[in-house]
Parts: C-alpha cells; structure tokens; sequence
C-alpha cells in the first residue's frame, strides 16, 4: 500500500487555513528542506492562548485537511495536556502551543 502523495503547498495552505479559522496566533513556517537528513520539509508553529484554543486549533486543522485534501495526520501528539500539541502529516509538522509555553522552549 502506498501513501497517496499529497502537495506539500496544498498541504501548507489547509493548515495555515485550519489555523487562521480558529484565530491561532504567531504562526511561523519554517522551511527545513535545505538541512541534511531533517525529519521533515517543513515545521509550522503557532499558539494558542488556552488549552481550549490549542484543542480548537488542532480540531479545526484536521477538520480543514481532512475536507480539503481527505488527508489526515500520521500521529497526535500531546492532545491530552494541550500545552504543546504535535500534529505529523510526514512532510509537514505542526506544533499547536500555548503561548507561554512556546516561549519556554522556543523551537524557531
């Protein structure tokens, strides 16, 4: 069985879309292809300012995804707490945060 392979720009927009609906904030992209042997193309990271909001974030883009392009994450995780929510669609990463602990860990 082979994974349908899924534009990585179609890919970005419907997350970025997922996001925006749910007025999730600060997102950045950042564009890992140029790194040898990264784990993925890209990390999209934004915030919430609740674990109700990173929820809604996190609902809101595999609702967008899913209705888009019928594509869904290969793994959640951190659903549970929603401090730090790591959605995995293989190419792209999203890390779904609360702001404060965003700025703890600062990834970028």
């Amino acid at each position: 069985m082979t994974k349908k392979t899924i534009n990585n720009d179609v890919l970005l927009a419907n997350i970025i879309k997922g996001i925006e609906e749910v007025k999730g904030n600060d997102i950045d992209i950042l564009d890992l292809r140029e790194i040898d042997n990264s784990a993925c193309d890209y990390f999209i990271i934004c915030n919430g300012n609740s674990n109700t909001q990173v929820n809604a974030i996190v609902n809101s883009i595999q609702k967008t995804v899913s209705k888009a392009i019928k594509d869904k994450p290969w793994h959640v995780e951190g659903s549970d707490n929603a401090e730090w929510v790591l959605m995995d669609y293989v190419n792209i990463v999203v890390h779904v945060f609360q702001k404060h602990i965003r700025e703890y860990y600062n990834i970028e």
